[in-house]
């Protein structure tokens, strides 16, 4: 029997958080991504808090009239300031079942650059 796509991406997702739980100390830094918009969350695994969110509709990147990718490596820049607010250095990425490539890869990179580390 043939896994439809969303089947196949929730096995995926299921094997990945069976390795990966964010802690208080190292959270775990979560993406989504849709067809036009890309969020992340930094959430506590253990207490069920989500500590730090950015997003691509946020009102400071929801104006800028570049592509998708530029895009998502500004979200990766704004989730590393708001984690670095509340006092998050380190953080353990969770790709949500996408591949590491795209948009998932430049939001990362822009979490590196502002200061993430993981």
């Amino acid at each position: 029997m043939a896994l439809t796509k969303i089947e196949r991406k929730k096995r995926i997702q299921k094997r990945i958080r069976k390795k990966i739980s964010g802690s208080s100390t190292t959270p775990r830094l979560s993406v989504f991504r849709s067809n036009i918009e890309i969020y992340a969350q930094v959430i506590d695994d253990r207490s069920g808090k989500t500590l730090a969110a950015a997003g691509s509709r946020d009102k400071d990147l929801k104006g800028s009239k570049t592509n998708k990718s530029e895009i998502s490596k500004k979200v990766g820049m704004a989730i590393a300031a708001k984690a670095k607010a509340a006092g998050i250095e380190t953080v353990v990425f969770d790709r949500g079942g996408y591949l590491y490539h795209g948009r998932v890869k430049a939001l990362a990179e822009g979490a590196r650059e502002g200061g993430l580390k993981f």
